[in-house]
């Protein structure tokens, strides 16, 4: 069994090293600056986003959502006194 799963191992590394050796062959032999990759990309970025204006995006958002949500937990934070949320009472006891 042992020997089984070395040579699956080996088989698959083999086969590892002639995928990478393929795609290293595949590269270019020299890369453009990194100032015209910069460049070509921001023009890439501004054709992409002309197109959409991010209004179908505004348009799904709720109005005032986030302040509900805040306006009903201030609410219930305010409804709750100091006997039912168990602190000390006058006598030193506490209230459960």
């Amino acid at each position: 069994m042992g020997l089984f799963l070395i040579v699956l191992m080996c088989v698959a590394t083999v086969l590892l090293i002639r995928n990478m050796n393929k795609r290293i062959r595949r590269l270019p032999d020299s890369f453009p600056p990194a100032g015209e990759r910069d460049r070509v990309a921001q023009i890439a970025r501004d054709a992409a986003g002309a197109g959409s204006s991010g209004a179908p995006a505004a348009a799904q958002v709720e109005p005032g959502r986030s302040e509900t949500a805040a306006g009903a937990a201030e609410a219930e934070v305010a409804g709750v006194s100091e006997e039912q949320s168990g602190s000390v009472s006058g006598d030193g006891r506490e209230r459960s």
